[in-house]
């Protein structure tokens, strides 16, 4: 019985198509294996594939016929197959796991910025633009205090009010960002190779994307320091309408104290690119020390595999909290003029921040930002700028707070899986 494999096979050869017939152009000349070496030159081994049969990176397919006792061949001796009986199978790929862990740190560091520290918000913006008030809040022992008094008079909604109009200034803001740089030459980030004339550009196209979503950005203010006593059950939807109403002159009737778009487009933008510009600023900053520090202990080759990991992610967001706090507290004073300019004439009712209950109109008759700042400094004096300034300190130690228990759980996750 003949085999079913010519003779002569050695597979590179028979696909070439040479075959022992004179239309190829000869005969085939055939060469016998006689050792296991030979095996080799025919069978191919398939090509890696990152992900496929369970390997790591790096890591390479075993080699057909390779024992998985190691050999005298040359060279540092393949690992048998995983999925084989001789070892234990590995477990969890060390990268998807920082991928996974990295995410989570981002998620948790944007949970807390926008819904964690909303009470915060409401109840600083509630003290800014109550120039009735006698008690400042300036240390966070008062704040939690009317916190307290608000969620036992009027729920924990009292605290929560506005949180969706939040989210859609942020969405009106990058969109009209995307849109304005899409179809103008104003660049959307500045390269490293920046000059005078693209930072101008760049700074415009904030300016332009702040006057854009101005006036949604006065209907989230109004939603988040109305008062929930006589507070409708508004749709979440209720921010564009009142923004919308607000450019063409419809809507909610207001009183003839209320101040035009146009003259608060000077302290909006002003306040959005200082607070963007200084950001910036502390950002670079911190992140170089932090880099030059992590340089530093890499070359005295004292760093750790779980610190090596952390340094991937956590410096990033130390400089975006350092700025965010940085920018917060040098513009506050200019934020406080800027929510009572635009709270101004809305027929608006807030919260009693004395008493913890009651509800107090807004009244102001400031002509404009300078008649504004000088109104603040001669009744209220120069703390009347930093009326609720202890929401803030509450606001930025829950936020570091969570960065820490983030990290250490991240450690741990860390430090159980090396």
């Amino acid at each position: 019985m003949h085999p079913r494999r010519p003779e002569g096979f050695d597979g590179l050869g028979y696909r070439g198509g040479v075959r022992d017939d004179p239309a190829f152009g000869g005969p085939f000349h055939a060469r016998a294996f006689g050792s296991g070496t030979d095996l080799g030159h025919w069978v191919t081994t398939p090509p890696d594939i990152p992900g496929s049969r369970n390997l790591h990176w790096g890591e390479k397919s075993p080699s057909y016929g390779v024992p998985s006792a190691p050999t005298t061949l040359e060279g540092p001796a393949e690992e048998p197959f995983p999925g084989g009986g001789d070892g234990p199978r590995p477990g969890p790929s060390s990268e998807q796991l920082n991928r996974f862990a990295g995410f989570g740190i981002g998620l948790a560091s944007l949970f807390t910025e926008n819904v964690l520290a909303h009470p915060c918000i409401v109840l600083r913006r509630q003290c800014q633009v109550n120039y009735h008030a006698r008690h400042y809040h300036l240390t966070p022992f008062t704040v939690i205090n009317i916190m307290y008094s608000f969620n036992k008079t009027q729920g924990p909604r009292a605290l929560w009010k506005g949180m969706g109009s939040t989210f859609i200034v942020q969405g009106v803001t990058l969109g009209a960002e995307g849109i304005i740089s899409e179809f103008t030459p104003l660049p959307r980030e500045v390269s490293h190779k920046w000059n005078p004339k693209l930072i101008g550009e760049h700074l415009l196209l904030k300016c332009l994307t702040y006057m854009v979503a101005m006036p949604f950005y006065s209907a989230s203010l109004i939603e988040t320091v109305q008062s929930e006593i006589i507070r409708d059950n508004t749709g979440i939807l209720e921010c564009i309408r009142e923004g919308i109403g607000r450019v063409i002159g419809l809507g909610v009737p207001h009183s003839k104290r209320l101040l035009p778009l146009f003259s608060l487009i000077f302290p909006t933008v002003l306040h959005g690119v200082l607070h963007y510009i200084i950001s910036s600023i502390i950002q670079k900053i911190v992140l170089l020390i932090l880099k030059r520090k992590t340089y530093n202990s890499h070359l005295a080759e004292s760093t750790s595999p779980v610190q090596s990991m952390l340094d991937a992610y956590f410096p990033e967001l130390i400089a975006n909290f350092a700025a965010s706090l940085c920018s917060d507290v040098i513009l506050y004073p200019l934020e406080t003029v800027l929510h009572r300019l635009h709270i101004q004439g809305t027929r608006t009712i807030i919260d009693n921040t004395d008493l913890g209950y009651e509800v107090l109109p807004i009244n102001t008759q400031y002509e404009g930002m300078r008649d504004c700042i000088n109104t603040i400094k001669q009744e209220e004096g120069m703390f009347g700028f930093y009326k609720g300034f202890g929401a803030v300190i509450i606001q930025y130690t829950l936020h570091a707070a969570i960065l820490q228990i983030t990290k250490i759980i991240y450690s741990t996750l860390l430090q159980n899986s090396i």
